[in-house]
């Protein structure tokens, strides 16, 4: 099952918001495109690694069975975090940590220990170390040395036991498609992303921001979190791979919570993503935020229920942009074509039409802004050493191409560039800058329209507008049923008659792919950036998704689970008029 948090949250892994940094290396963002060298100074770290590596290789080359590949990568992590809640400090931290990722891969490109047998998945070696932060040589090797000792241990008993197994044999064409594509290598040294950062100005912003909050009697809780992160990879490998690449990125996320008379919980969110010092939102900016928040949570908390409903709808940009993650992009992912455990909806269908002519989808990682809006799924190297691309994967409606990792298919041998991973897990397929594209676009008011003559024409009471989604999950595994959920936050009714629009609560958008993706007939003109932090096998991964509004004439809504437990019995301390009138003498 894949969540979405924000964008997805598969498996339900705790969500890592990688808000990043602060004084931004200037630097570091002129890099060329991802084959040409970027010019900067080597750290240390590759040169251990480098000398390491070639030692290791060395021995492990020749023994039974014999490693082909290996790979390692240090990560070096700078983060700090503000965190406020209704008008108070919850934490204040700035933290460094570096982290080793060794990749030793026995037998050859086309059977290797990461072969799946049946519906079992073979151990892929562990998922790395913490290692001391100083750049001392002796020190860095000798963690290397340690965690190779046991990858290659690990990979060297999973390929025994695979050779030995009945089940090798492959069923499928996918099955028998390499366990590893051979891939050109790559050598790129950028300047080392970094920040310095006074948090006593973000302390003083958390607090008044979350104190605003407590103006409304209808929001229990509040929560505001700044965070910095500047994030740099040193990767080498047994091909002639060598990069050093960073980022560094900043983030303030809005959190409030309500709760309905019948019990049910209200959440809404928002997000500022930026890069540069000067793209920081202003005190302004944040105000005019919170105020939507407030507004919308004083709405919902006495809207009322929608019941489940099939009708037509109108989902704005940013929740069509995590519909597409959810109902097309996951299963665009190149491994979940070759897993017999998965459902493999779009593995045979390339070169067939999957959705409407006027639409177009491509994962572009290479982009780091869609107008003005910073985009999370950026990055000029993915975790496996493959430089980044755009990919068309949908082309008029037709499909092309998938996401691919360094696990190849039969009909595409090689990585386009998004095998993707979260610290401490084994890289596969993921979305970047997952981008819609539409031919057949109208204005947001056209858009409007053409939802109310549906209604009139499938003589319904209304249909839906969608304003905004918290996320979802999709299940893509076989034997589950090939569904999605997508969780909107604001949705109203929209009526034929010219009533205003009714505000709901409690709509969770359901359906499955192949159905739902037909359904949309007419798109806005005005493409909208979701950025978030997308969960899957190989953890949270940052990610984008772009699209304009759409128009379906189909969306199926079921009721959202409700919590049982009643909103608090009396009302916050600073809204009880009756206590505060007793206490001074003066209560009726």
């Amino acid at each position: 099952m894949l969540k979405l948090n924000r964008f997805s949250a598969a498996l339900r892994l705790p969500v890592i918001v990688m808000a990043l940094a602060a004084t931004f290396h200037p630097a570091a963002t002129l890099a060329g495109p991802p084959d040409t060298p970027a010019v900067g100074k080597a750290s240390p770290l590759i040169a251990a690694m480098q000398t390491e590596l070639d030692r290791s290789f060395k021995v492990l080359g020749g023994q039974e069975p014999p490693a082909y590949f290996i790979g390692y990568t240090i990560t070096n992590t700078q983060r700090a975090e503000v965190s406020g809640s209704n008008g108070a400090l919850l934490s204040s931290s700035e933290a460094r940590n570096r982290w080793l990722q060794v990749s030793v891969r026995t037998g050859t490109y086309t059977l290797d220990n990461t072969h799946k047998v049946g519906e079992r998945q073979m151990p892929s070696g562990g998922p790395g170390t913490a290692i001391p932060v100083d750049n001392d040589e002796e020190i860095v090797r000798r963690a290397i040395w340690l965690e190779t000792d046991d990858q290659y241990r690990a990979a060297a008993e999973s390929l025994i036991k695979i050779r030995s197994s009945k089940e090798v044999k492959a069923d499928t064409l996918e099955g028998r498609a390499p366990d590893f594509s051979h891939e050109q290598p790559h050598k790129s040294i950028e300047p080392e992303a970094s920040f310095t950062l006074d948090r006593k100005p973000w302390e003083e912003k958390v607090r008044a921001y979350t104190k605003a909050f407590r103006e409304s009697p209808d929001i229990l809780n509040s929560i505001v979190t700044f965070s910095a992160l500047a994030q740099n990879a040193y990767l080498v490998n047994t091909e002639g791979t060598q990069l050093q690449h960073g980022q560094t990125r900043y983030r303030l996320e809005l959190f409030i919570q309500g709760k309905a008379t019948d019990g049910m919980n209200i959440e809404r969110y928002y997000n500022f993503d930026w890069v540069e010092p000067k793209e920081a939102p202003s005190d302004k900016d944040v105000a005019a935020a919170s105020a939507t928040l407030r507004k919308e949570m004083e709405g919902l908390v006495k809207a009322p229920l929608n019941e489940p409903s099939v009708g037509p709808a109108l989902l704005t940009g940013r929740a069509a942009a995590v519909f597409f993650h959810e109902v097309f992009g996951h299963r665009a992912e190149g491994h979940r074509q070759k897993d017999i455990s998965e459902g493999q909806t779009f593995a045979k269908k390339v070169g067939e039409p999957i959705l409407p002519d006027f639409l177009s989808i491509v994962d572009d990682p290479t982009l780091r802004k869609l107008g003005q809006e910073d985009l999370l799924g950026y990055y000029r190297f993915d975790d496996e050493g493959v430089s980044s691309h755009e990919v068309v994967l949908v082309d008029h409606g037709v499909l092309k191409n998938f996401e691919m990792s360094r696990s190849p298919l039969a009909d595409f041998p090689h990585s386009n560039g998004h095998g993707r991973r979260q610290l401490g897990a084994t890289p596969v397929s993921r979305q970047g800058n997952l981008i819609v594209k539409s031919n057949k676009t109208v204005t947001n008011a056209q858009l409007r329209a053409k939802l109310i003559e549906l209604i009139k024409t499938q003589n319904k009471p209304y249909g839906l507008l969608i304003d905004d989604i918290a996320g979802g999950f999709t299940f893509t595994g076989r034997g589950q049923p090939q569904a999605f959920q997508v969780q909107p936050l604001v949705v109203y009714k929209v009526f034929a008659d010219g009533r205003p629009d009714e505000l709901v609560r409690g709509v969770d958008i359901v359906g499955t792919p192949l159905a739902a993706l037909t359904k949309i007939v007419a798109t806005g003109d005005t493409p909208e950036v979701f950025n978030g932090y997308c969960g899957a096998e190989s953890g949270s991964v940052p990610v984008s998704a772009a699209a304009p509004a759409i128009l379906t004439t189909e969306l199926e809504v079921q009721k959202k689970q409700a919590d049982t437990d009643a909103p608090p019995i009396l009302p916050p301390p600073a809204h009880d008029v009756k206590s505060a009138q007793a206490k001074s003498g003066g209560a009726q």
